[in-house]
């Protein structure tokens, strides 16, 4: 791949004056490069600053994060969403210290044995915090090789992934593997955007970039369709009783595994509230909301609901305010229902 070759030293010079200030940046411990890699899946930068200030404020060594219960390792993650990624942190951070006496791997395949660690995010860390001289190969960096290259495999093939990922491990600086790693993110990012929009003008490799002389940055890269969201029509019950909302805890497997919820059915969920032994004083209307997974759409109606009584079924709880505030991860799935939440907590 010609134009991957003549890619390192103008990619590196654009990073240098334009590389994005980001604060796991300025300290590239592999515990800061963990956490951060592991919030970036699926999230935005903009989205992951402020949870990654008081991700560490909270928990500043592997070590910590190892130790914090669960619970409170889900509040402070609250937000993000994927909480799984939060699970599998905990379990790297506890591989850590139990496995490797409290430092992380050095190398790529070593790293590669970590909960929740793959190839990318292995790849990240080895680069940036150790120097070894591997990519680091996500959307992003795969969308703009296909372009430089003009490379037509479908990106979510893995013998696709495979052949960028080699063509990017022989071009890769070995002096500078996590600079030309980060550029790369930052090319992708800011300046070879998604959807057939990028802004060639100010590309290092606007000038021998083969999708842009061949018109054909819209066609690239090349990836199947979305399937279509299952929806699911659900009624999410917003309990009350002496100033406290009922929580309830999912199941430790299936979506949202083992977080705190407002209790909710499939609509229209008759019968649910005699179900539970909630004998309701009021009911109302309390709004609608949608949430939208990876596979899944949840549109949401709410009932708010005084009970008479303080009954709930086993293992529920009554959260006031400051339970809410600090104890409890709610997901953000139920977001459009917290202002009526909060006008009735106390």
């Amino acid at each position: 791949m010609e134009e991957l070759e003549r890619l390192p030293i103008p990619l590196l010079e654009w990073y240098h004056e334009n590389a994005r200030v980001l604060p796991w940046r300025s300290d590239p411990t592999p515990y800061h490069v963990l956490v951060s890699e592991i919030m970036l899946q699926q999230t935005r930068v903009t989205a992951v600053l402020d949870y990654y200030r008081r991700f560490l404020e909270a928990l500043p060594t592997a070590a910590c994060l190892a130790a914090v219960e669960e619970d409170r390792l889900l509040k402070l993650w609250q937000g993000l969403g994927y909480y799984n990624r939060a699970r599998n942190l905990q379990k790297a951070a506890r591989q850590v210290v139990e496995d490797y006496g409290g430092d992380f791997p050095r190398t790529y395949e070593g790293l590669l044995k970590l909960s929740g660690v793959g190839e990318y995010t292995a790849g990240a860390i080895a680069s940036i915090a150790f120097g070894e001289p591997v990519p680091a190969v996500d959307g992003n960096v795969l969308r703009v090789v296909a372009r430089l290259t003009g490379d037509a495999g479908d990106i979510t093939r893995p013998e696709t992934r495979r052949r960028m990922g080699a063509a990017l491990r022989a071009v890769i600086p070995l002096r500078a593997p996590g600079d030309f790693n980060q550029a790369m993110m930052d090319l992708g990012a800011t300046v070879c955007l998604p959807n057939g929009a990028p802004l060639c003008g100010k590309c290092p490799a606007g000038d021998f970039c083969r999708a842009r002389r061949e018109g054909r940055t819209g066609e690239l890269p090349v990836k199947p369709p979305k399937k279509a969201r299952r929806v699911e029509e659900r009624v999410v019950f917003l309990l009350f009783h002496q100033g406290k909302a009922a929580l309830r805890r999912r199941g430790e497997k299936g979506l949202l595994a083992g977080l705190w919820e407002y209790p909710n059915e499939p609509a229209p969920a008759e019968g649910a509230l005699a179900a539970w032994g909630v004998r309701p004083r009021t009911l109302e209307e309390a709004g609608v909301g949608k949430h939208i997974f990876t596979h899944i759409e949840w549109r949401l109606r709410a009932l708010a609901v005084e009970a008479e009584g303080a009954e709930l079924p086993s293992g529920w709880v009554w959260a006031g305010r400051e339970d809410l505030l600090g104890s409890y991860a709610v997901p953000n799935a139920f977001q459009s229902f917290q202002a009526a939440v909060e006008a009735r907590v106390r």
